[in-house]
């Protein structure tokens, strides 16, 4: 297998590209030797490097799967410290809930240069936790966890995550200007400001403590309607039996005493109208915060060093792949469009030609929403970006070093 590694400069960090011709190498082994399982639990689930039940292109597609139910899982990958002050950080991955995950993380984190990747586990220090986490009905977001000052803070904004079972690309990017900007499959879904879509600081502004609300303001919006007055034949007893109720089957007598029919109140209701002395809510005066103070390095990050796997799945089957860190929004633009985007296609029934009638069954079945990959033809040349061709990852980064073998 003939292998080159090429150091490029310009605007951006340098960046390591791994050039892969067209020949076997044994890439199962080789993944092992990069990515490092933790051994804080000792009945951790375990990876696997496979490109899953339906693919496009089965050695392009390979990724770290997770493959026993309701396990935690914990495995890390490092690389040479770097620092990205000054500029953009971008981190970006694919991930694929084949399996119709039910309750499970499908994230990332991110660590400094002082995780002991043996040890790591849920407790373990990190700086950036990024990606879906999907359970039951509720919880269907994209989780984007950011670490201040030693403290984790949340995103105030609720990002919807991807609940198919096709492979999607999630992305992050991290601005000097302050900004951010999420985007899933390549398209933009959430930005804005560090500062005001966390809480990292204190208010810019509070109320003023010297103010208080006039007497005659006037905040109801509906009050009773003076015209709608009681019956007097309204017959108004303290009590009424609900007699719609049914005694539990898992009723106890002997415990709970005999079952009776609930009681409830019956009282007359007045008929509400629009307030015609309503002033809307206080608008309570501001004034600067003197707790406040601006911090113009939010964004940036010391010595960010692992990429880790850190989450727990109850049925288990979720593949992630194509990882990259980089300070080049436009090149990670490109890397998800040259791995992600070639091997998602449209269901094309033609293909039904080529592929044996079983296969074009299962291809049909899951293939007619508007993205999968039946069948992508191999490409005469490619190039494979970081540390394998399976687990794919640029790693762009502020460091110089010689040129080392691979």
């Amino acid at each position: 297998m003939a292998l080159q590694r090429l150091t490029l400069w310009g605007r951006g960090l340098k960046m390591c590209i791994l050039l892969v011709r067209r020949q076997t190498i044994n890439w199962e082994s080789k993944w092992q030797n990069r990515w490092v399982s933790s051994e804080s639990k000792s009945d951790y689930g375990k990876f696997r490097l496979t490109a899953g039940k339906i693919y496009g292109d089965r050695d392009r597609e390979k990724g770290l799967q997770t493959t026993e139910n309701s396990k935690f899982y914990a495995i890390s990958s490092r690389f040479k410290s770097f620092s990205n002050k000054g500029r953009s950080l971008v981190i970006q991955y694919t991930v694929k809930h084949e399996q119709k995950i039910d309750c499970g993380g499908g994230y990332i984190k991110v660590f400094p240069f002082n995780l002991r990747q043996k040890n790591m586990s849920g407790e373990s220090q990190y700086y950036i936790m990024f990606g879906p986490d999907i359970c039951g009905s509720e919880t269907k977001k994209v989780h984007v966890i950011l670490n201040y000052k030693n403290k984790l803070n949340s995103m105030k904004k609720q990002i919807r995550c991807k609940v198919d079972g096709f492979t999607h690309l999630y992305t992050l990017i991290l601005r000097p200007d302050q900004t951010y900007e999420v985007k899933i499959d390549n398209e933009q879904v959430e930005s804005g400001s560090l500062e005001d879509d966390w809480d990292f600081l204190p208010p810019r502004t509070i109320n003023d403590p010297t103010v208080n609300k006039p007497e005659d303001w006037d905040d109801v919006a509906e009050i009773d309607d003076p015209k709608d007055v009681k019956p007097e034949d309204w017959d108004e007893p303290e009590h009424i039996l609900d007699n719609s109720a049914e005694k539990p089957e898992d009723w106890d007598d002997v415990k709970k005493g005999e079952w009776k029919l609930i009681l409830f109140m019956d009282s007359f209701l007045n008929s509400t109208i629009d307030n015609p002395n309503y002033k809307g809510i206080w608008p309570h005066p501001q004034i600067e915060n003197p707790s406040y103070s601006p911090d113009f390095n939010i964004y940036s990050y010391d010595n960010i060093s692992v990429i880790g796997l850190d989450l727990w799945q109850v049925r288990s089957g979720t593949i992630f792949d194509n990882f990259l860190i980089t300070d080049n929004e436009e090149y990670a633009e490109e890397f998800g469009d040259d791995t992600w985007g070639e091997t998602k296609v449209k269901f094309n029934p033609n293909y039904c030609l080529e592929l044996p009638e079983a296969e074009c069954r299962q291809g049909k079945k899951i293939g007619m929403g508007e993205q999968i990959a039946v069948r992508v033809r191999p490409f005469s040349s490619f190039a494979v970006f970081g540390f394998s061709r399976s687990v794919r990852s640029c790693l762009v980064q502020s460091w110089r070093s010689e040129k080392d073998s691979l």
